[in-house]
């Protein structure tokens, strides 16, 4: 580590890539926020000198991979990513083996054996809503947007062919719909029907978009949508009980980085115990819960303080997340005419 310290401080640099701000506390912390809570700014007091350059933080995990392909042999290349399970999967020929000291905390169905990308974190796909522009005030049920009620106020928090947040989400909406974690299709055809029915709103929704009351309803991570009770005190988090879907995303080291060394300090820090609850305090759930629980190093408040989930969970397998990737690419834009 010494070793790799030192080397990742003469670089200097550190280029990561579709970090919003707000999402799993990657910061950097806002004014008055605690350095220590969130990733980029913690990274950096841990590790003088080395400058952190976020590009395209509302960028989707296609556009990660895009990325390193059209900037390859520059500076401004991406050195990591954190990008969706079917994004990586589909793209381990762009990316570096690497294995982090805390490897062995990762499950097996979560990581890439020799290392060419590995879980960090995860949460469950959840529809967030303003409940002061929704009927009745609440939503129960996923078949309730439907209603004339709804009328272009439903989005999605991404394009489904590039975003892995917006993938899942139409998959929830499978599942809800007759469909499976094998069947996505049920789901496309339910943004079908939202679209008939004038409901769907054709704009990615993001904070912006949440706060001017352009979405006001959104399929969302729970711990994403968790953020925009800020902006809108109004706002709830549903998790579907017939459709609890759990999605996870990955990292993974660009072969070609400019900066290796720092890319690997980055990975080191992510899956620290230091990383990992900064991950929880963001509301999300780090692959190394299981692990830190057991040693007693996981941050019991933050624990706490995670999103309640009443069904089933469901854990989409490498092959479905793929699979259901391929359908909605083929299927999407017909769909939504």
């Amino acid at each position: 580590m010494s070793a790799l310290v030192t080397a990742a401080q003469k670089e200097g640099q550190l280029n990561v890539i579709a970090l919003p701000p707000n999402w799993c506390n990657y910061g950097p912390a806002p004014s008055g926020g605690a350095a220590t809570d969130f990733m980029i700014d913690a990274f950096k007091a841990k590790y003088p000198g080395i400058v952190v350059n976020s590009a395209n933080p509302n960028g989707s995990s296609q556009q990660e991979v895009d990325a390193i392909n059209q900037l390859s042999g520059t500076s401004r290349a991406p050195d990591v990513v954190d990008v969706g399970l079917k994004v990586a999967v589909s793209n381990t020929s762009v990316f570096a083996p690497y294995q982090v000291a805390t490897w062995s905390d990762i499950p097996d169905s979560l990581k890439e054996p020799t290392g060419l990308w590995f879980s960090d974190y995860g949460g469950f796909m959840a529809i967030g809503y303003d409940s002061a522009k929704v009927p009745g005030g609440t939503i129960s049920a996923v078949s309730d947007l439907l209603g004339p009620g709804f009328r272009s106020k439903v989005a999605l928090a991404g394009d489904p062919t590039q975003s892995n947040q917006a993938l899942n989400g139409v998959l929830m909406a499978s599942v809800a719909n007759g469909g499976s974690l094998d069947d996505v299709s049920k789901g496309v055809a339910f943004f079908h029907s939202l679209k008939k029915a004038g409901n769907f709103v054709p704009v990615i929704g993001t904070s912006a978009t949440v706060k001017a009351g352009q979405t006001p309803v959104l399929f969302q991570w729970d711990y994403n949508s968790l953020t925009h009770v800020s902006d809108v005190p109004t706002w709830k988090v549903f998790v579907p009980a017939e459709a609890t879907v759990f999605g996870s995303y990955a990292q993974a080291i660009n072969k070609n980085a400019p900066h290796p060394a720092a890319a690997r300090l980055w990975e080191e820090f992510v899956y620290s115990d230091a990383g990992q609850n900064i991950y929880l305090k963001g509301a999300c759930r780090p692959v190394r819960q299981t692990a830190m629980k057991t040693s007693g190093t996981i941050n019991q408040a933050a624990v706490a303080a995670l999103p309640a989930v009443t069904g089933t969970p469901l854990y989409p397998t490498q092959a479905q997340q793929v699979a259901a990737g391929t359908y909605v690419s083929a299927n999407w834009a017909a769909a939504i005419a």
